[in-house]
């Protein structure tokens, strides 16, 4: 199975118009292949996964992951590669796997770190520190559509502090996404 980068942006494009949204999927994309990394994982698998997870969400926002098999199966993208973007679903029941963990929990971070740069006059990924992202996560006004509960069971699930958590995504955003502010 072909899980190359330039493969995956093809197909994404292809079922993704709204600019947000693709912003959102790269920046899922890089933390995925940071935690790879970190992990001893196949960095453009994970990468692809990542990038690849909401490719039926702008056609299908109700059915969100249903969709998914019927857009990338076409493509040569296996069931297993299928099943671990059907994960992230927040009402999943099967048993999470590291990747699998992973995607979830970084899926509503790198969304929130990001809102929390904007709010930066800088707008410097570099420049957000830790306790800046805690502060904001009690504050239910600020980047209300991110669900916190997520973040930190997600985290938890992964077998990772939420403090770290939150600093190794907004490390590996800051190293690679920037350019996208």
């Amino acid at each position: 199975m072909d899980t190359t980068r330039e493969k995956a942006w093809r197909i994404l494009t292809d079922h993704v118009k709204e600019t947000p949204l693709l912003n959102h999927c790269q920046a899922v994309e890089i933390a995925m292949r940071a935690y790879a990394e970190k992990f001893g994982e196949d960095v453009e698998y994970w990468g692809a996964v990542g990038l690849l997870h909401d490719v039926d969400f702008e056609k299908y926002p109700e059915d969100h992951t249903n969709q998914t098999g019927n857009l990338l199966k076409p493509h040569g993208y296996t069931d297993q590669f299928v099943i671990d973007i059907q994960s992230h679903a927040r009402d999943w029941e099967p048993q999470r796997s590291r990747l699998q963990k992973t995607l979830l929990a970084v899926d509503e971070l790198t969304g929130f770190v990001i809102a929390c740069a904007l709010v930066r006059p800088d707008k410097s990924l570099a420049n957000v520190q830790i306790k800046s992202v805690m502060k904001k996560m009690k504050d239910k006004a600020f980047a209300r559509a991110v669900n916190r509960e997520t973040i930190i069971q997600s985290a938890e699930m992964l077998g990772v502090d939420l403090q770290e958590h939150i600093g190794f995504v907004t490390e590996a955003l800051a190293k690679d996404y920037q350019e996208n502010l």
